[in-house]
């Protein structure tokens, strides 16, 4: 212990001594989940781990969100009665639904602009509520908008399910859909990944 206190402190050490002291076997890299928000960053902690560890560093899952959760479903979306070859719609395309939705529904865009309702929808997601869910939470509202709001977020679900596709926020949502759902699923990646990092943790929302 004193050995080890000043080396803390900053004296000379005798680096043969503190290894044997202080070593620990390496993680498996395929046991270490690295979760960051923008590929940018997800990309360059990449880099810095092959910088460190070679070839070994890309068996590490370090990567954003929305990474991780596609790289589960293109494996297990297939129990939620996806394909696996499913499609990312992006926001334009979700606005484009949206879009095609509100003429079914005979609804003006200028009262439900595509993109504001569209934040309703990641909202209801964030709360794990599907249509049927937030249409519950409304039912004892008076708030017409909201309710044709309900309407056009079953439509939209409807249209994503018929195309074999989902948003960003599906994304996120499905994966965790699946974890809770499937028992198997969840021990698998409980069982795998030992050591989770989640960088910038008090910005995350309830769905990540």
């Amino acid at each position: 212990t004193v050995f080890l206190e000043r080396c803390a402190g900053g004296a000379p050490c005798d680096d043969d001594r503190l290894t044997r002291l202080c070593a620990v076997d390496p993680a498996p890299p395929w046991s270490v989940l690295a979760i960051t928000f923008t590929n940018r960053a997800a990309n360059e902690l990449k880099a810095r781990l092959e910088q460190m560890l070679g070839p070994a560093a890309r068996d590490i899952w370090a990567s954003t969100f929305h990474s991780a959760c596609l790289r589960i479903l293109r494996r297990e979306i297939d129990r939620l009665g996806f394909s696996r070859s499913f499609t990312i719609y992006d926001d334009d395309d979700s606005v484009h639904v949206i879009k095609d939705v509100l003429k079914e529904l005979n609804l003006d865009d200028k009262l439900y602009p595509p993109k504001t309702v569209l934040g309703y929808i990641s909202r209801a997601k964030d709360a794990m509520q599907d249509p049927e869910q937030f249409s519950n939470t409304l039912s004892a509202s008076g708030d017409f908008r909201l309710r044709s709001i309900a309407r056009i977020y079953e439509s939209y679900q409807r249209r994503l399910r018929e195309a074999d596709a989902l948003d960003f926020d599906d994304l996120i949502y499905c994966t965790v859909l699946l974890l809770q759902k499937h028992e198997d699923v969840r021990r698998r990646y409980q069982n795998q990944f030992r050591y989770v990092l989640v960088d910038e943790y008090q910005d995350t929302n309830r769905l990540q």
